[in-house]
Parts: C-alpha cells; structure tokens; sequence
C-alpha cells in the first residue's frame, strides 16, 4: 500500500515550486509523481497536420521526486507523515500521524 495515492492532495515541500499543492495525476515509476500545475516546463512541438496536431509552445507538467512531496492534512491546514494501521475488521488504513485520523479512499 502506497502513502501517497492517485487523486491526493498533497503539498511541495523542496524545490522550485515548494508551497504549492495540487492533486496526484498519476505515477511514472514507482518513486516519482505528477501532481497538477506543478513543475510545469516549456516543451516546444512542430505541428503534424496528418494527425491534426498544432505546434507551438505547450506547457506540460513532469514529475517530481515523492519525497519532495507530502500528504496534505485538512484538519491542521499542513502537511503531515501518513502511517499505517489494522481497524478491529482487519482492513488495512492510512491515518495521519500528528492528529491519528484516517485518510477517505
């Protein structure tokens, strides 16, 4: 089970765009997200008009390192550690560290 999954809210917390939050798109590799409108770059296309593709300068979002990231708690308005535990049911759940209270989803 994954700390930090598809469709978090999650907070920057080192580099260039450290502060800004935003939603998990999706993963790359098994140690790198992309998260909405962060660690947006320039990418620069030639237009193919077979596929009916325009050219130009586009801005994409690539992925950042998850360590540079962190689960973002609602309740305390800051990022916080996510831990795992065992319900009496035996499912398995996250919950955050510095207030015990368990992530929906």
């Amino acid at each position: 089970m994954r700390r930090i999954k598809k469709g978090d809210e999650v907070i920057v917390i080192a580099g260039k765009d450290k502060g800004k939050q935003g939603k998990v798109i999706r993963y790359t590799t098994h140690d790198r997200v992309v998260v909405e409108n962060i660690n947006l770059v320039k990418r620069h296309t030639k237009g193919n008009p077979l596929r009916g593709m325009a050219g130009g300068i586009l801005e994409k979002e690539m992925p950042i390192h998850i360590s540079n990231v962190a689960l973002f708690n609602p309740t305390t308005h800051k990022p916080d550690k996510v831990g795992f535990k065992f319900l009496e049911d035996g499912n398995k759940v996250r919950y955050f560290k510095s207030n015990g209270e368990i992530i929906s989803a």
